[in-house]
C-alpha cells in the first residue's frame, strides 16, 4: 500500500514524496485512517517505527481548513523532553513546506517573550513539554479551549519523568470533545489507567508486543567486576575492537557519570559529546547536532536521549550502566537498528547489575547472550567483585584507622614515669573486630597501672578550685 491510499491531502502527499518515502510503515498504515476519521487512537509500537508521521501527516491534512486564533492553538502535541519536542518540530517543518501553518515550540531554556510573541500571532500546531505549557497557562498567556486534537507522545517516558499529574491537569484544560491520540512503546499499569480515563472508545493500533525489541538489533552482554577504572578501560577496548562502528550512543544512569565518562573518553583521544538534563538547552542542541552531522562519533548520554530521538544511522549502543528500569533498556537499544537497518547493542554488566539484567530479560521475553570471550557474571563473579571492592577500600580505612591506632599505642607505651607499660591482654571471649574489653578488666588495669595523662588536653589537667560557702 502507498500513502496515496490513506486519504491524505495532495499537499501532504507531495511533501511526503519530497522526503523520499513511498511506503508507509505498519503503524502509519493502520493509524492514519482512524485519525482522519476523527477517532481516538491508542498506538503501541516499538521505537523507530514511524510513530511521529502517523499523527503528523493526518494532522496536517485536517488543518488545511480553518484558521488559528491568538493564544488559542488548534492542535497540541505533548513531548516528555526538549529534544523530542524540537525533533517533532523539525519533522513538521519538512511535511508542511507547502502549507501556511503557524507552528510554536514551548520548551524550557528558551525565552518566554519569544514564545509569547508566537502565541499572539495564532498557532495551528503547538508542540510543548508539560512543564513549560503549564507555565504559560498559569501566566494567562495561553488558552487551551480551542484545541481540536491532543497528541500525547512517548507516554511511558512521561510516566518515568513524573509528568502524569501534569498530563491530567492539561487534559482537564482542553475541551472534552477533543480528539486524543496516545502513543507509547510500553504499557505500565499507570499508563493503562490514563488511557481508560482520557480516551473515548479508542482504536487500538498495536504493531508489536509492548516492550519488545527490534529484531534488527544484535544484543549482547559482557561481565566485569565493580572497579570503575576497569569498566572504562573495557569500554575503550570495545570501541577500538567494534566491527563496522560508525557512531555510538553510550548510556549512563547518572548525570555525574556522564560527565566523568565524557572527560575520560576525551582524555584518551575519542571524539565524544555529552548530553544530560543539567546542561543548558543550547549546549544540549549543540551536542546533538555535532553527533547527527558526524562531527563527533560518540555521544555519552543519560536517559534523556533514550526516547524517540531520530538519528537513523546509529550503528552501536553501549549500556555503560545497565538501566534501573527494564523499559529503559528497550528504548536505549531502540536508538540503533532503525528503519530496517542493522544495529548492535552491548551492555557492560557488573555484579550488582544481575537483578536488573534478569528483569530486562523477563520483560523482553528473551535472554541476552554473553559476548564471545566474556564469562557470564555469575555468583562467583559477584563474590570476586565484592572481594575486589573490599581490598580496594581496605587500605584507605587501615591508613586512617591505623594511624590513630599507632598514635594511641605510642602514647600508651610511654607512661609519665618513663617506664614501659606491659601490653594489656584482650579477653579470649571478646571478638577482635569489636575492639572493646570487659569493664572488670578495664578497672583492674586502671588500678594496677600508674595514671597516664599524657594524652589529655592541657585544659583538662588544670586543678579545680572549690568555691568557699
Amino acid at each position: 500500500m502507498s500513502f496515496s491510499h490513506l486519504g491524505l491531502s495532495e499537499k501532504v502527499l507531495a511533501a511526503v514524496a519530497a522526503t523520499g518515502y513511498t511506503t508507509p510503515t505498519p503503524i502509519q498504515e493502520q493509524a492514519i485512517p482512524h485519525v482522519l476519521a476523527r477517532r481516538d487512537v491508542l498506538g503501541i509500537a516499538q521505537t523507530g517505527t514511524g510513530k511521529t508521521a502517523a499523527f503528523v501527516l493526518p494532522m496536517l491534512t485536517m488543518l488545511e481548513k480553518g484558521r488559528a486564533r491568538a493564544r488559542m492553538p488548534r492542535t497540541l502535541i505533548l513531548e516528555p523532553t526538549r529534544e523530542l519536542a524540537a525533533q517533532v518540530q523539525e519533522n513538521i517543518d519538512h511535511y508542511c513546506a507547502g502549507q501556511k501553518l503557524n507552528i510554536a515550540l514551548l520548551i524550557g531554556g528558551m525565552s518566554f517573550g519569544d514564545q509569547d510573541a508566537k502565541l499572539m500571532r495564532g498557532v495551528d500546531i503547538l508542540i510543548a513539554t508539560p512543564g513549560r505549557l503549564l507555565d504559560h497557562t498559569e501566566r494567562g498567556k495561553l488558552l487551551l479551549t480551542g484545541v481540536e486534537m491532543l497528541v500525547i507522545d512517548e507516554a511511558d517516558r512521561m510516566l518515568d519523568m513524573g509528568f502524569i499529574p501534569d498530563i491530567e491537569r492539561i487534559c482537564k484544560l482542553v475541551p472534552f470533545t477533543r480528539q486524543t491520540l496516545f502513543f507509547t512503546a510500553t504499557m505500565p499499569p499507570e499508563i493503562r489507567r490514563i488511557t481508560e480515563t482520557f480516551l473515548h472508545n479508542p482504536e487500538k493500533v498495536e504493531i508489536s508486543r509492548p516492550a519488545s525489541t527490534a529484531t534488527t538489533v544484535t544484543q549482547s552482554q559482557i561481565g566485569i567486576g565493580s572497579d570503575a577504572h576497569a569498566k572504562r578501560e573495557l569500554l575503550r577496548q570495545l570501541l577500538r575492537d567494534a566491527k563496522d562502528l560508525k557512531n555510538a550512543i553510550i548510556f549512563c544512569n547518572r548525570k555525574r557519570d556522564v560527565a566523568i565518562l565524557h572527560k575520560s573518553l576525551q582524555k584518551h583521544g575519542f571524539g565524544a559529546a555529552a548530553l544530560h538534563g543539567d546542561m543548558d538547552q543550547s549546549a544540549r542542541m549543540t551536542a546533538l547536532d555535532q553527533f547527527r552531522k558526524g562531527e563527533l562519533p560518540l555521544l555519552v548520554a543519560s536517559d534523556v536521549a533514550a526516547r524517540g530521538l531520530d538519528i537513523p544511522e546509529v550503528s552501536h549502543v553501549f549500556n555503560f550502566d545497565v538501566p534501573y528500569h527494564p523499559d529503559d533498556y528497550v528504548h536505549r537499544i531502540g536508538r540503533t537498528g532503525r528503519a530496517g537497518r542493522l544495529g548492535t547493542a552491548i551492555s557492560i554488566v557488573s555484579p550488582t547489575d544481575q537483578k536488573s539484567i534478569l528483569a530486562i530479560e523477563k520483560l523482553i521475553g528473551q535472554s541476552i547472550p554473553h559476548a564471545e570471550g566474556s564469562a557470564p557474571s555469575s555468583a562467583s563473579s559477584h563474590e570476586d567483585g565484592e572481594q575486589a571492592s573490599e581490598s580496594r577500600s581496605a587500605p584507605r580505612k587501615s591508613r586512617r584507622g591505623g594511624q590513630r591506632t599507632r598514635q594511641r599505642e605510642k602514647t600508651a607505651s610511654k607512661p609519665a614515669n618513663g617506664s614501659p607499660r606491659p601490653a594489656a591482654k584482650a579477653p579470649a571471649a571478646q571478638p577482635p573486630s569489636l575492639g572493646r574489653i570487659p569493664m572488670a578488666a578495664a578497672v583492674q588495669d586502671h588500678q594496677s597501672e600508674p595514671a597516664d595523662h599524657s594524652h589529655l588536653p592541657a585544659f583538662l589537667l588544670r586543678p579545680i578550685r572549690a568555691r568557699a560557702r
